[in-house]
């Protein structure tokens, strides 16, 4: 089968910009606790609205996608996340605001199972994995771009929960524009698929649930610096909020460098030797981090981290496949829902912090999150890679 034209493909890479717009939340957890005068760890539980339902529905979403196929997944995921961006602006308070990030938190589930599939249906051969690679940048420039709009909401329309139309505009946007596409059909789904119980039963293997939890936690670091880096630049340097944002988007510029090097370097590096390369690297940007006063101090550390840790998904994600190559659609799930690590780590940055009264206790489980993905790379060296 060839490629699908050009006109084909852009739609389906289009919808990995809305994918990026759960990022956005590192910033909106400082908006949210101004507004409603939240302690550290209560505005802590904000990513956590989102990023829950990674735990609860990867697995489910990628049954469901088998009966009702990966355009419609789609279809589904951005529909969900219309409504949920339209709630704050049609009446902003405390329970809208929530809703909203449980909305997109679900639309961004549905979309992260059923859209990377959807690719391959346009997509074939050797220009799939540049198409990956592609889609993911695309991701990466969204979540750059979210802190610059929520700044511009608040600066120059007046409230910064006017980005919440503006998402809902380019979701719009990205739903009219597949629908309008076609996209060849899916093959059929196996008769025989392996049940929720089957799947979840592969966490029993050690170094599935080693591999689980490395993604667990390298998104735990993402979500986690994404959110302490604005707030180090309020506490530590006096900026404003909509000022403060220059730290996401500092981390996600770094994090999209990162990842297209990395993909260069992966090509020429055994997998665990970039990992452990690089996550050595990332631990010693946190050290700095935590002592640096400075606004330069504080954006270099935070893009160092987002830097390294760019590409350590991927290779967590691809030893994950190598290690069982006859369970790939169910580890795929797994994997997915590992990306729940960033509904549980900020909580625990939010009452470490009010704990020690400063942004160090954030930093703090930053570094316990790094830690463990320094053992699962020495792991990795000895009992999977080779």
């Amino acid at each position: 089968m060839k490629n699908s034209p050009l006109r084909n493909v852009l739609p389906v890479l289009f919808g990995f910009f809305v994918m990026g717009f759960c990022d956005v939340v590192g910033i909106a957890t400082s908006y949210v606790k101004a507004d409603f005068g939240w302690s550290e760890t209560l505005s802590g539980f904000v990513p956590s609205m989102v990023f829950i339902w990674f735990f609860i529905l990867s697995v489910p979403v990628a049954l469901w996608m088998n009966r009702l196929g990966r355009k419609t997944m789609v279809h589904i995921s951005n529909i969900v996340t219309l409504i949920g961006m339209l709630l704050p602006f049609i009446s902003y308070n405390v329970v809208t605001c929530l809703l909203a990030f449980v909305l997109l938190g679900i639309g961004n589930t549905i979309l992260q199972v059923a859209l990377n599939p959807l690719l391959t249906n346009v997509v074939k051969g050797d220009a799939l994995t540049s198409s990956l690679t592609t889609g993911q940048v695309v991701k990466a420039v969204s979540s750059f771009l979210g802190p610059i709009i929520a700044g511009f909401a608040a600066t120059v329309l007046g409230k910064w929960q006017y980005l919440f139309p503006i998402f809902a505009a380019i979701t719009l946007l990205s739903e009219i524009w597949l629908r309008l596409t076609p996209i060849p059909r899916e093959e059929a789904a196996p008769a025989q698929g392996a049940g929720l119980p089957a799947t979840l039963a592969l966490l029993g293997k050690p170094s599935v649930l080693l591999l689980f939890l490395g993604i667990f936690f390298v998104v735990g670091v993402d979500v986690g610096t994404n959110t302490v880096a604005p707030k180090l630049l309020l506490e530590r340097c006096g900026y404003s909020l909509a000022s403060a944002g220059l730290g996401s988007s500092v981390y996600f510029i770094c994090r999209t460098v990162g990842a297209l090097l990395g993909a260069v370097l992966l090509v020429k590096m055994k997998d665990s030797t970039y990992f452990k390369v690089n996550i050595l690297a990332a631990i010693v940007a946190l050290v700095a981090l935590f002592f640096a006063k400075g606004a330069a101090g504080i954006l270099v550390g935070v893009g160092a981290i987002g830097f390294f840790c760019s590409s350590i998904f991927p290779v967590i994600y691809s030893a994950a496949m190598k290690g069982h190559p006859s369970k790939e659609n169910e580890l795929s799930g797994l994997m997915i829902m590992g990306v729940s690590g960033g509904a549980v780590i900020p909580p625990l940055m939010g009452l470490m912090t009010d704990w020690l009264g400063n942004q160090a206790g954030s930093l703090l489980i930053i570094g316990c999150c790094m830690a463990y993905l320094l053992f699962c790379a020495l792991w990795m060296d000895k009992k999977v890679v080779e």
